[in-house]
């Protein structure tokens, strides 16, 4: 697992319950290090063992977990940039739904080692859409969900999200539009401004 992912759950571990609670998780997970290296690969397992020990030093549920760790991604002021990676998508949240099986490809172009899962949209004839996932992560589709919930908002279009398991494996999220202007969207810049 690339280390930005490691890195990422580190930092929303730390944010959101503190950096006592993150040091919980990494000597309960047995991993060995204090902190995540961004450009440094991680093997699975270490992933899999930080997602584990965060829901059991936490109290949370791995989904909730997970979920909230998508919101924290696209949310969290010092995380920009992922934001701003996903509203390139498209002015509409539609064009947004659209663009993510591009998303990979677009996010190598500014880390050219990071394997993000391949993102499959299909929309369906009445009009809600699924996302099919596969990842190494179990439950990225949880993630999933919190990245879109917030983008929904960022758009102020009022969706209804449900997460489910696709045939072939991986996960499906399900996404109705309820209402395309539920509320002003947030102000976007293509031009990120001066610093």
């Amino acid at each position: 697992m690339h280390g930005l992912i490691n890195c990422s759950i580190q930092s929303y571990i730390s944010d959101a319950f503190g950096v006592a609670t993150w040091t919980r998780v990494a000597e309960q997970a047995d991993l060995g290090l204090a902190g995540f290296e961004a450009m440094l690969t991680y093997d699975d397992a270490l992933t899999e063992r930080a997602l584990v020990s965060a829901a059991a030093v936490t109290g949370r549920d791995r989904a909730d977990l997970l979920e909230d760790l998508g919101t924290y991604l696209v949310s969290a002021p010092r995380l920009e940039g992922v934001r701003r990676l996903l509203r390139f998508g498209g002015v509409e949240f539609e064009e947004c739904l659209h663009s993510r099986d591009d998303l990979a490809d677009r996010a190598k172009l500014a880390v050219s080692d990071l394997d993000l899962p391949r993102l499959e949209l299909n929309e369906n004839p009445d009009g809600s859409f699924d996302i099919h996932c596969k990842t190494a992560i179990d439950g990225f589709g949880y993630v999933l969900m919190g990245l879109l919930r917030v983008m929904a908002d960022d758009y102020g279009v009022l969706v209804v999200l449900e997460h489910g398991t696709a045939d072939a494996g991986g996960a499906v999220v399900s996404i109705t539009v309820i209402d395309h202007a539920f509320a002003e969207g947030r102000h976007f810049d293509l031009g990120a401004g001066p610093r």
